[in-house]
């Protein structure tokens, strides 16, 4: 997981062996999935936060145990769906955060929903930024966000379940500034670097939070952790006291592609994304909803599309709905496979560009069944 840690770039502070050769206080363990990193990581910001209610207030367990229903964990309105799944199964309350303009978590956003929060008597203990939402690939104002939770003592956890992948080229990690700052960081080498699912890739700065939240010591259960050499003892970096054997095929990933394989393979599929954000744009017809950063293209039919001379008066329920028919219309051709999603009310559509074995012949496919298909929607709109 060090190596892992070095390939994409991340901090000194989250590896498990310092530069001398002792061990750090963080390091990294492969989960499952994102959503099992978000519930480890949202149980040791918890930890965290009791830890110092209980040094601060002198509190007893009975206290600590009171305060529990009054933990607020933090999200924008574009962080996936496994943040709120962990806040259920780990019993605390959610805020979500209106994102920008732009789709992200902003710091003025985030100051002003714990103030209001807190004056109503809740306890903000746990935030998460993105580095790559799931809708459009927008990266949250993470050093903003950096900020407000060194302030205000929160868990700073960033999902980078998808986009992390491309921190293997160094001409993204500027995009990432802030994540140096974070608490635990997440992504999925099983969804853009090349690795068979589940091998989601987590690292925290300092483990001690986490396992004291899930250290539990039983006679059954020998000690690893020796007098003169040290071991991590992964049972308590994970909600599972087994695991199964996940690191062999990573190894492999990075031992058959190296750095340089892993690179090219990103590399490729953002210039294929911006190829094709090209010409959709030369094509007239549509309009781009999101830049694009990484390996997706977020876009839509144009109302002026649909009706040339009278764009500003196209009712927005039938530029949706020619924008859904289209998506059905792709996914029944059969040829290629796009979904759509819902973006500030507007319907669009999603073309994610990831696949090991795509290659540019299959993104001219892409586009030619885009255009005939958007022809033949439009047709029969008009008709």
């Amino acid at each position: 997981m060090d190596w892992l840690a070095k390939l994409i770039g991340l901090d000194k502070r989250f590896l498990a062996i310092k530069e001398d050769g002792t061990e750090g206080d963080g390091g990294g363990v492969i989960q499952g999935s994102a959503s099992e990193a978000h519930i480890v990581a949202m149980i040791a910001g918890r930890e965290m936060v009791l830890e110092r209610i209980r040094s601060q207030k002198n509190a007893s367990q009975e206290d600590l145990d009171a305060m529990r229903h009054r933990f607020v964990a933090y999200f924008s309105d574009q962080t996936h769906s496994s943040g709120q799944k962990a806040a259920n199964i780990i019993g605390c309350k959610t805020r979500i955060v209106p994102s920008d303009d732009d789709f992200r978590l902003t710091k003025d956003a985030l100051v002003a929903a714990i103030s209001e929060d807190k004056s109503a008597g809740l306890i903000p203990f746990f935030v998460c930024g993105t580095f790559g939402t799931t809708n459009t690939t927008a990266i949250d104002d993470l050093v903003g966000v950096a900020e407000v939770a060194a302030a205000e003592h929160l868990w700073y956890h960033i999902d980078a379940a998808y986009a992390g992948a491309a921190l293997t080229c160094p001409e993204f990690r500027p995009l990432a500034s802030g994540i140096e700052r974070a608490d635990s960081f997440n992504f999925n080498a099983h969804k853009w670097m090349l690795t068979n699912f589940d091998c989601s890739a987590l690292w925290v700065a300092d483990s001690t939070h986490l396992v004291n939240a899930l250290s539990i010591h039983r006679e059954y259960l020998p000690r690893v952790k020796g007098d003169t050499s040290f071991v991590k003892d992964y049972r308590d970096w994970q909600a599972p006291l087994g695991r199964r054997f996940r690191s062999l095929k990573l190894w492999f990933v990075m031992r058959m592609y190296g750095a340089a394989g892993i690179r090219a393979h990103i590399r490729s599929h953002v210039t294929q994304a911006k190829w094709l954000e090209e010409k959709l744009i030369e094509d007239g017809r549509f309009e781009i909803m999101a830049p694009v950063i990484f390996g997706l293209v977020v876009f839509r039919v144009r109302p002026s599309a649909i009706h040339a001379a009278h764009e500003n008066t196209v009712d927005p329920d039938t530029v949706n709905k020619i924008n859904t028919d289209l998506v059905k219309a792709i996914q029944t051709d059969n040829r290629v496979f796009l979904v759509g999603t819902k973006i500030k009310g507007n319907d669009v559509v999603r073309a994610a560009i990831g696949s090991s074995i795509g290659t540019q012949k299959n993104v001219d496919l892409l586009l030619q069944v885009i255009l005939k298909l958007t022809t033949k929607v439009i047709s029969s709109e008009q008709n």
